[in-house]
């Protein structure tokens, strides 16, 4: 069974301001052609449709065309919602997308079933675990303890090995964060109450593929079979090394294979950097139109160098200048990431100490992550 798997398209997406569904849709229609090419037996999309909960209508199109383009390939689509996407909002007409062929799965249910499908080979089954905290898993496995990403996984997969025979062939979606995966910065970390929000990539280890949303880089994860498809376009400069692609799964008993297949957008994300003079001579970016990080080494004043670079460079983002040390503020840079990286609480803790003098009793914490737990909850069904 051939399977085309792709993940986190954030549909809606702005950077600096600027709006790349027009950007998003020229690479979709690169997709579209490679399942044309590729004539799969299924494609599943990993999560992170739209990248927020209540998407802008040209996003909204983008999904919708593309899910109809399929449709009349006669290709059944299997979905999840990711942790940007709010799983309510989606999970409307899901009863009717089924009659389709189009399989989205936006919350985790007590003894749910998985698709099936079938090849030459015999049944292949597909586990669609969307994006889901702790609690929610616990809610449908009440007889456990849940509170880490980890144990939620842990009470999927053994429900899943009690119920089904794992001689089959099975594919888990999920949308999660594997131990061992690289991340960058436009990821949205995920956090939770009392844990790490990490699952450990040998839970997986009796499934013949596993297809991950989440992380955007495309990369193996301990094992060829768990992958990361990445995300179809760069969303920030920390992604402008990735070579964004998507994955070709071909399932047999006892073996499964994987290639990417390189997906190219017109215009993308670059950092260039140089003096100013040379940079005004139009040669320093691999195309003019991409999107562009400007580092500028010029010591001295400039007058409006982002208006006159954009004379030549039509899609300048973001300008760096360097500081009088000669460097680019690294040390702000990297202070700025590890506030970033702190969960909600920690930052909490912080200012509250900053503030009274005190360290925030253990009391007064759990009262505050039982609010943060309340509100990002309450985001996810906006």
């Amino acid at each position: 069974m051939k399977i085309i798997h792709t993940a986190d398209w954030h549909l809606g997406k702005i950077i600096y301001k600027q709006h790349l569904t027009e950007d998003q849709n020229e690479v979709i229609q690169q997709f579209l052609k490679i399942c044309e090419e590729e004539q799969p037996d299924a494609v599943i999309i990993a999560g992170d449709l739209y990248d927020r909960a209540i998407p802008p209508k040209e996003a909204v199109k983008v999904l919708n065309d593309t899910l109809l383009h399929l449709r009349k390939l006669d290709v059944p689509v299997l979905m999840i919602s990711g942790n940007h996407d709010s799983s309510e909002r989606l999970a409307f007409g899901t009863s009717l997308f089924e009659l389709g062929g189009v399989h989205l799965h936006t919350e985790l249910k007590e003894n749910r079933e998985p698709v099936v499908l079938h090849d030459e080979e015999g049944p292949v089954y597909f586990h669609l675990i969307p994006y889901i905290e702790p609690a929610e898993a616990q809610a449908v496995f009440k007889e456990k303890e849940i509170t880490t990403h980890q144990e939620a996984y842990e009470a999927i997969v053994e429900d899943i090995r009690e119920r089904f025979d794992m001689n089959e062939r099975h594919v888990l979606v999920g949308h999660a964060f594997i131990q061992g995966g690289m991340e960058s910065d436009s990821e949205e970390r995920l956090t939770m109450m009392g844990g790490t929000p990490y699952v450990e990539a040998e839970l997986f280890h009796d499934f013949s593929y596993v297809a991950l949303g989440h992380l955007h880089q495309p990369q193996r994860v301990g094992s060829p079979y768990i992958r990361y498809s990445g995300s179809p376009f760069k969303y920030s400069f920390s992604e402008v090394t990735h070579h964004k692609s998507l994955t070709v799964a071909d399932l047999h008993r006892g073996e499964t294979s994987t290639r990417q297949t390189p997906l190219t957008p017109e215009r993308d994300l670059e950092t260039v950097e140089g003096y100013f003079s040379d940079l005004m001579k139009g040669e320093a970016a691999s195309n003019p139109r991409n999107y562009l990080n400007i580092r500028l080494l010029d010591d001295g004043e400039i007058l409006d160098p982002v208006g006159q670079l954009k004379t030549v460079y039509p899609n300048v983002l973001h300008l760096e200048r360097k500081g009088i040390t000669g460097s680019f503020r690294e040390e702000d840079l990297e202070k700025v990431r590890e506030k970033r990286d702190k969960a909600p609480i920690d930052v909490m803790a912080e200012y509250y100490e900053l503030v009274r003098d005190e360290a925030l009793s253990e009391d007064k914490k759990e009262i505050l992550q039982q609010i943060i737990e309340d509100i990002r909850q309450s985001e996810r069904k906006e």
